[in-house]
C-alpha cells in the first residue's frame, strides 16, 4: 500500500487540476471539460463510454476493467461549475474559470466544487498504472454534469444552465453507470460524511390588486406585497418549530428565505397582482420527502386559515431527498483505513446540510460516501484548495479503489 500511495506525482496532479479549471464549465456548458476527460480516460486504457444527457452535456465514464471476481467502485464527480464566472458581484481569483498557484495553493472556479476531486480520481488511476497494479473489480470513473443546486422555474428560468440537481447522475444511473459502491469527492474537509439533507424548494404567493399609484392611496392592505410581510413572519415563527423536527446526527433543520419577487420595477406606478416568497426547506434523509410535503401543506393550510383575502397559492418545485450511508458499511471501513495509511490517524465523522449526488445513486442500490479535500468555504477571494490536501486525497482514492476493489 505504501508503494501504491508514493506513486502519486504532485506536479502532475496540479497540472491536471489547472487545466480543468482553465475550461468554463457552467451547468449547460460542460462538453469541453468532458472533452478533456474522455481523452484523459483513453490515454489511461479506460474504456470510455460518452452519455448526451441533452445537447452539449455529455457525461463521461471511464472504466478500468478488473479480472473479475472482485466488487465494483466508482469514484463520481460533477462537471458544472457553481458559478460562471462572469458574476459581477464575484471579483476574486478564485471566482474565475483561470488556475492561480500561489503559496502551496491552487485558486480558480471549481477547485474545490469539484474539479479537484476530479483530478484526483484521474491522479489515482494513474498511480494504479505506474504501480502496475490490476484490480479484481471494475474501477468506474463518472465526470457527470447538472449537480449544482439549480433548477427550472416559471417562464424566465428555463433552459439547460437551469438544470442542476442531479440530472447527469439520474442519466447516468438509468442508462448502465452503477456500482457496488462509490465515492464522491465533494469537499468535505477530509471528514466521512456519513449522510447528508435533501431539498424542499417552494413558492408562497400572495394576490393584491392591481391598480395606479395615483388610486393606490387608502388601499395599502390589499397590496400583494405588504400581504406578503404578514406570511414571511408567520413562516419565520414556524421555522424554529421545522429546525427542532427536522433534525439528523447533531445537525438541526433549516429553512432559507432564497427569493422575493412582485411588482415591475421598470413601472411602479402600478401595484403588484402577485407577491411570491421562496423557501428552501432542508429535509433529513431519514424523513420521507412526502412527510415533508405534509408539513409544508399544513403550513400553507394554517396561512390561508389566518390571511382568507390574501389568495394565498403555494407550489413546490423542487424534492430532492437526502442520503445516507450506514456507519459500519465496507466502504466506510475502506475509506477509513486509507485515510488512516496517508495521515496516520482516523477520520472525522460528518452529516452536513448540502446535497449530493448520492441522492440518486443510493436509490439505485449504489452505497455512496462522500469524502473529499479540505478546502473550506469560498471567501473574498473564492475557491481555492491546498495542493498537498489534493495528494493526499489522490493517495486515499487509490489506496481505496485497491481495498475495495481487491488486487489480482
Amino acid at each position: 500500500m505504501r508503494e501504491l500511495a508514493s506513486r502519486v506525482e504532485r506536479n502532475r496532479l496540479v497540472e491536471t487540476a489547472c487545466d480543468l479549471v482553465d475550461i468554463p464549465s457552467p451547468t449547460g456548458h460542460e462538453q469541453r471539460l468532458a472533452e478533456y476527460l474522455g481523452e484523459a480516460f483513453d490515454s489511461l486504457g479506460l474504456h470510455v463510454a460518452w452519455q448526451e444527457v441533452e445537447d452539449g452535456r455529455p457525461n463521461v465514464v471511464g472504466t478500468l476493467a478488473g479480472t473479475g471476481g472482485g466488487k465494483s467502485l466508482m469514484f463520481n464527480g460533477h462537471t458544472d461549475t457553481s458559478y460562471s464566472g462572469r458574476e459581477p458581484w464575484l471579483q476574486g481569483r478564485g471566482f474565475k474559470p483561470q488556475a492561480d498557484v500561489s503559496g502551496g495553493e491552487i485558486y480558480g472556479l471549481g477547485i474545490s466544487n469539484m474539479k479537484g476531486a476530479l483530478a484526483c480520481y484521474v491522479e489515482a488511476v494513474r498511480a494504479l498504472r505506474d504501480a502496475r497494479i490490476r484490480l479484481q473489480g471494475d474501477l468506474v470513473v463518472a465526470a457527470v454534469v447538472g449537480e449544482i443546486e439549480k433548477t427550472q422555474w416559471g417562464e424566465d428560468f428555463r433552459g439547460k444552465q437551469y438544470r442542476g440537481y442531479a440530472a447527469g447522475s439520474r442519466h447516468l444511473v438509468t442508462h448502465g453507470g452503477i456500482a457496488d459502491m462509490c465515492v464522491l469527492g465533494e469537499p468535505t474537509e477530509l471528514k466521512l460524511v456519513l449522510g447528508h439533507y435533501g431539498a424542499m424548494w417552494l413558492r408562497i404567493s400572495t394576490r393584491g390588486e392591481f391598480v395606479h399609484t395615483a388610486f393606490a392611496a387608502g388601499r395599502l392592505t390589499s397590496n400583494a406585497i405588504v400581504r406578503l410581510r404578514d406570511v414571511l413572519d408567520s413562516v419565520l415563527e414556524w421555522v424554529p418549530q421545522w429546525e427542532e423536527r427536522a433534525s439528523y446526527r447533531g445537525q438541526r433543520g433549516v429553512v432559507n428565505v432564497g427569493a422575493v419577487r412582485g411588482g415591475f420595477p421598470w413601472r411602479l406606478s402600478r401595484t403588484p397582482g402577485r407577491a411570491d416568497l421562496f423557501l428552501d426547506v432542508r429535509v433529513p434523509p431519514t424523513m420521507p420527502m412526502t412527510e415533508a410535503r405534509a408539513a409544508i401543506s399544513d403550513v400553507v393550510a394554517r396561512l390561508r386559515e389566518r390571511h382568507p383575502e390574501h389568495g394565498i397559492e403555494s407550489e413546490i418545485y423542487v424534492t430532492a431527498p437526502g442520503a445516507e450511508i450506514a456507519d459500519d458499511h465496507e466502504l466506510v471501513h475502506a475509506v477509513g483505513e486509507s485515510h488512516r495509511d496517508v495521515f496516520g490517524r482516523a477520520p472525522e465523522h460528518d452529516a452536513v446540510r448540502w446535497f449530493s449526488d448520492a441522492s440518486v445513486l443510493a436509490r439505485y442500490g449504489v452505497a455512496t460516501l462522500n469524502y473529499g479535500p479540505s478546502s473550506g468555504l469560498p471567501g473574498g477571494e473564492g475557491e481555492s484548495m491546498e495542493i498537498r490536501s489534493l495528494v493526499d486525497t489522490a493517495r486515499v482514492y487509490a489506496l481505496t479503489a485497491a481495498r475495495v476493489c481487491g488486487v489480482a
